[in-house]
């Protein structure tokens, strides 16, 4: 768990979303777009700042506008503020808030008046602060303000689109409010009628805040979360809000549970609850109450909260315990300790109640100058005792520092004593570890972390000897860049299963937080060793209980030039390559594709590399990850692909993950192509199997 707070205005951020939207504006759960030819009308002048200053728009007060808040007029202020791009803007012009006067200068701008289409879109960018940065669109009659959308907290532009239909053929203007001092919002490419829906022969896909069903509409869960392009369908996610950490990851009454990082009021991060979920099947999920509720809920400005931690079963009366980091802001609370152990406990598994003895841990042992949490309790069978790991780390390295229960192993876990470091760092990984989990697989001992400040997850295999952890390999849990703060357990079949957060702290590009949700869980995951002595990893088999209509098996494949495979976003793609026979050097999956923009995923036959890339992939973050893929005795590489919307996890052979978000902008954006140029690529088959969704 992560205390940074990456955003510059948390406290409006902690605002519920529901007291900063207009009514209705969550009212419309599909947008109707089959209208737009119905009632088309220009929109407002000068909609894309193409002119390089303000024609057609008017300064309504304040100092944040003027000319030089059109990029044309202040090229040089614009890189210094605004950074290098890409924007993702239309044209050569956008509006920014920011270069005219700064972040500190506040105001508001006004378009022409215009009548009002059946729809509508704009980019938008900038700061997230609802009440503060946003995009309205207002009834001129009587200035009632039918929609507004702040943006996500990135100067990548998003396309909003808003259903106007309602009140088309009315006069509406625009508005750009900033009255913020911290933060700005930018604006670009308004569009009517059919033309705000589709680039060319591409269509938007329609994204906003105000498309999103309120949770009173009549709708299954399954139902209401399908209304969003960009939210997976079977994976978790949190309907409105923010998740990050999966916790307190066990089995329990036949059920499996996750509880999660969770700040319900806004999507982005913030004082911790946590939410939880139950699954029968490891795959679909019910939401349930909130677990935990952080202590002081009513000051959106103080963050202390309920942060990471592991769940037990008190095997004499047989509930659920939960062991988690007690935070508190300092600020706030000065004479209190920042992090400290504490425990709830539920009979039902649901309602839990704070132990009136907390902390259990009260002070950090020495050695924890970085931090002291995410505490993970595990059993030890070297000496038939609880033991509990926690992440920290000195002004040198990070480190996890170990702890044995003192109290009988079937009663509640309160009563703990320091043992020492269980594991030491050299200082490349960083200063302080977090989210440690320490389990046994066969003869071997596994140790994974989280890197603070560079937020890379990391293995290790070795030995362990009932106090100390001898490391004997070193390796990433998760070869892409959306992976962090694992959790393991083990169900009561014995296996070793883990979930990670499919997102990180390190990118600005929560395209989802404009639907007002933001962090993703991945499928539940099988882990196992290596051949080389890794940490391996595959998708459960229950993944498979999620197909939503029968598989399509190509069979054995010879692919020359490029095979089209199929056109899905929520889908399962397993493949077989036969390396021996294939003459290729290289062969490339593009998944989420379209000719406007894909994901490719690269072998390379002769370094035996696996290449993801999403330079052209949306809104997500554009980039290229590398893995090495061990060569497989049989000489078949085996991958299983997991593609859900805006999300992809990749599995191979070897027991190698890759795990990325990307966010297409456009709904042609499915297809699943393989390409192999230079030669051939053969296939002892190809399947893919559509996936529905995970909610109950």
């Amino acid at each position: 768990m992560t205390k940074s707070k990456p955003y510059k205005n948390a406290l409006v951020g902690l605002l519920s979303l529901a007291s900063v939207l207009p009514d209705g504006t969550t009212a419309s759960a599909l947008p109707r777009s089959a209208d737009c030819q119905r009632n088309q009308y220009p929109g407002p002048k000068n909609p894309s700042f193409e002119t390089g200053d303000l024609s057609g728009w008017t300064v309504v007060n304040g100092t944040a506008f003027g000319n030089a808040s059109v990029t044309t007029g202040a090229t040089a202020t614009a890189s210094q503020l605004l950074g290098s791009g890409p924007f993702n803007h239309v044209g050569k012009q956008f509006l920014s808030t920011i270069l005219q006067n700064g972040d500190p200068a506040t105001g508001t701008l006004r378009s022409s008046t215009f009548r009002a289409s059946s729809v509508m879109s704009f980019l938008v960018s900038g700061g997230y602060d609802p009440p503060n940065l946003y995009v309205g669109l207002v009834l001129e009659k009587d200035g009632t303000l039918l929609f507004r959308q702040t943006a996500t907290s990135d100067e990548a532009f998003i396309r909003i689109v808003w259903d106007t239909s309602a009140y088309a053929g009315q006069n509406v203007y625009m508005v750009v409010v900033d009255t913020s001092i911290t933060s700005h919002i930018n604006l670009d490419d308004v569009r009517t009628g059919c033309n705000a829906l589709k680039d060319g022969p591409y269509t938007f896909n329609v994204l906003g805040q105000s498309n999103q069903p309120t949770t009173t509409k009549n709708l299954t869960a399954a139902s209401r979360y399908a209304v969003d392009p960009t939210r997976p369908q079977f994976h978790y996610t949190p309907y409105q809000g923010w998740i990050n950490d999966p916790a307190g990851l066990i089995q329990w009454g036949g059920k499996y549970h996750l509880f999660n990082q969770f700040n319900p009021v806004a999507p982005l991060w913030g004082p911790m609850y946590w939410s939880h979920a139950e699954s029968t099947d490891a795959v679909h999920w019910r939401d349930l109450p909130v677990a935990l509720t952080p202590p002081y809920p009513n000051n959106t400005q103080d963050t202390s909260g309920r942060y990471t931690g592991s769940a037990v079963k008190n095997n004499d009366t047989g509930a659920l315990q939960l062991v988690f980091t007690d935070a508190t802001n300092v600020t706030f609370h000065p004479n209190a300790v920042p992090e400290v152990v504490s425990s709830a406990v539920a009979s039902d598994g649901i309602h839990f109640d704070l132990y009136n003895g907390n902390p259990i841990v009260a002070h950090p042992p020495p050695n924890s100058g970085s931090g002291f949490r995410d505490p993970k309790v595990f059993w030890d069978p070297t000496d038939n005792n609880w033991k509990m790991v926690v992440g920290s780390g000195n002004s040198q390295s990070g480190n996890v520092q170990l702890f044995k229960s003192t109290g009988p192993a079937t009663s509640e876990l309160l009563s703990w004593e320091y043992v020492g470091v269980l594991h030491q760092g050299d200082g490349s990984r960083g200063i302080m570890w977090e989210c440690p989990n320490f389990f046994p697989i066969g003869d071997k001992w596994v140790l994974f972390y989280g890197q603070d400040k560079g937020f890379k997850g990391w293995y290790e295999v070795g030995t362990y000897n009932g106090t100390t952890f001898t490391s004997e390999k070193l390796g990433l849990f998760d070869a892409g860049p959306d992976s962090y703060a694992t959790q393991w357990f083990a169900d009561d079949s014995g296996r070793n299963l883990a979930i990670t957060w499919i997102n990180n702290w390190n990118t600005t590009k929560w395209p989802s937080r404009v639907n007002g949700w933001a962090g993703t869980q991945s499928i539940m995951r099988e882990l196992f060793i290596r051949e080389d002595g890794g940490l391996g990893q595959k998708p459960v088999e229950e993944v498979s209980l999620l197909a939503s209509g029968p598989a399509k098996s190509l069979g054995q494949t010879d692919v020359r030039g490029t095979l089209e495979v199929g056109s899905l976003d929520t889908a399962r793609l397993q493949a077989t390559i036969d390396l021996a026979a294939s003459t290729a050097p290289a062969f490339t999956l593009e998944l989420f594709a379209s000719k406007a923009e894909s994901t490719s995923l690269v072998y390379n036959f002769a370094n035996q590399s696996l290449t993801l890339d999403t330079t052209r992939a949306g809104y997500g973050d554009a980039g290229t990850w590398n893995a090495t893929i061990a060569k497989p005795a049989n000489n078949r590489l085996s991958l299983d692909i997991l593609l859900d919307r805006s999300s992809i996890e990749v599995f191979v052979g070897d027991g190698t993950a890759m795990t990325v978000r990307v966010f297409p902008r456009y709904q042609e954006s499915k297809n699943i192509r393989v390409v192999s140029q230079g030669g051939k690529t053969v296939f002892d088959d190809i399947v893919l199997t559509p996936l529905g969704s995970a909610w109950e």
